[in-house]
């Protein structure tokens, strides 16, 4: 069941919307399918050719929810049952899960925001890439990508969460959210 419209690249740019984590079930994308969306990732303006932007696949879902709720215990020793089955609860949704980190290059002359710019681009082109092979992709922050020591357990210290992709197949139709008018947003000089 799709609710994708890929026909042409404009309209691919005009009916992408984030489909809800909690929603999705499989089948996420094939390994191949994965690759390409992931190589999407890589095709974003990059000053510096820097690739200020890493992703590890979570796989092992178990384990990755057990590492969280380890650190969020260490941060906040009094959380609740409900904290950490929420933590826990996250990192199950969706066929696939995604860990995106932000890896700038501190001692560089390209300043640090403009690689942000970068990470948040590539963060988009797989999103995009995910709705192009007609699955329905979710960018969520929250506590998670606060952990201190999280980059660390994923194999990159000193990199930042830059939040976490869930990719799947839309279980209903997507709800379309307001959108600021042109007007408001764009002005001439």
């Amino acid at each position: 069941m799709t609710f994708n419209d890929c026909a042409s690249p404009l309209s691919l740019l005009l009916t992408r919307r984030s489909g809800k984590a909690r929603d999705m079930a499989a089948p996420g994308p094939s390994p191949a399918q994965l690759e390409a969306i992931m190589a999407a990732a890589t095709r974003v303006p990059d000053h510096g050719k820097l690739a200020p932007w890493r992703y590890v696949l979570i796989e092992d879902r178990q384990r990755f929810a057990a590492l969280v709720q380890q650190l969020y215990l260490a941060e906040k020793p009094a959380a609740g049952r409900l904290e950490l089955d929420a933590l826990d609860a996250a990192a199950r949704q969706a066929p696939v899960l995604i860990a995106a980190l932000s890896t700038p290059k501190r001692d560089c002359h390209i300043p640090l925001w403009e690689q942000q710019l970068s990470m948040g681009a590539s963060i988009m082109a797989l999103m995009l890439a995910a709705h192009a092979q007609g699955f329905v992709a979710n960018w969520l922050t929250g506590p998670a990508t606060l952990l201190a020591g999280l980059p660390e357990a994923l194999g990159h210290p000193g990199a930042q969460v830059a939040g976490f992709l869930h990719i799947g197949t839309a279980t209903k139709a997507l709800e379309e959210r307001p959108r600021p008018e042109l007007g408001e947003i764009v002005t001439t000089f």
